[in-house]
């Protein structure tokens, strides 16, 4: 059983799309979708640096156009999707809820507003890695802060003002690492409420169809059935926590056995490597993992 996976914010490095344009068709693809995002994708995806593909509102639209362009190329149909944070509008596009120019408009919008979200205060993210869990929760609770990617396998992020950050650190969980993220803000966290409505009203112009395959969400690692609900998800989920660690609990209840991570991929294959050991997976990140991709599920 195939799932495909799409990553979140931060996956992304400078000149990563490069070596993809030499694809038939895929520069022409990008150029279109740079005209309903309003940003020039290409020359995101290959000649700026890490600063400005770290801008929120470049980084979302830019993932997203990589995640649905990379799976074009590689033309396989899986048995389920999910995605990370802003993967999930790549994910929602690939199971047919939204249209591609959909979901990137929508995107577009949660990142305009999320990126003045994130202006409001000075916030941030923190990767905590290791130590028991319920120390770890604890500790993040302790200083205010929240837990805004529940990943499994051991990695919890948490995000709050740069003072409950700097609190964090210096009195942090046992048997725990700490890596301050290079993010613009404090995701998934109620201060991103603010975008909140703002794609709502965005996604009010919307009529989503229902998914033809299966399709997880990142609030609770469930399936969902209708694309109503699913795109109620997108819209909550800005201020509300990501549960990785849920959708891959329910990968493995379903008993999916290849996981295909798509452009620019890395992360979550290496979150499945410890937290669903046995499944086989490739990360997308040149396409010459193409060929390893569509061996994986021959």
């Amino acid at each position: 059983m195939l799932v495909l996976v799409a990553p979140g914010q931060g996956a992304q490095t400078p000149g990563f799309l490069s070596p993809w344009l030499e694809l038939p068709g895929l520069a022409d693809r990008l150029g279109a979708w740079s005209e309903v995002v309003g940003l020039d994708l290409i020359s995101y995806g290959t000649t700026a640096d890490a600063d400005e593909i770290r801008d929120t509102a470049v980084a979302q639209p830019l993932l997203v156009a990589a995640a649905l362009a990379s799976a074009e190329a590689l033309g396989v149909t899986p048995d389920v999707l999910a995605g990370h944070s802003v993967g999930e509008f790549a994910a929602a596009a690939l199971a047919g809820v939204l249209t591609h120019e959909q979901a990137l408009t929508l995107v577009r919008d949660r990142a305009q507003a999320m990126a003045k979200a994130a202006a409001i205060a000075e916030t941030g993210m923190t990767a905590v890695l290791g130590g028991a869990e319920d120390d770890v929760l604890a500790a993040i609770d302790r200083h205010g802060l929240t837990p805004a990617n529940v990943n499994g396998a051991g990695q919890i992020v948490a995000g709050g003002t740069l003072e409950q950050l700097a609190a964090l650190k210096d009195d942090p969980p046992a048997r725990a690492r700490l890596i301050a993220l290079r993010v613009a803000g404090a995701f998934h966290t109620h201060h991103m409420a603010p975008a909140v409505e703002t794609l709502r009203e965005a996604a009010s112009h919307v009529v989503p169809a229902d998914p033809g395959v299966t399709l997880l969400s990142n609030a609770d690692g469930q399936a969902v059935a209708t694309g109503t609900e699913f795109v109620e998800r997108l819209v909550k989920q800005i201020s509300s926590p990501v549960r990785w660690g849920a959708c891959m609990e329910t990968m493995t209840a379903l008993g999916v056995t290849e996981m295909i991570e798509l452009l620019p991929g890395g992360t979550l294959t290496g979150l499945a490597k410890r937290g669903m050991r046995g499944v086989r997976t490739v990360a997308l990140k040149t396409p010459d993992d193409l060929d390893a991709a569509r061996e994986l599920i021959k």
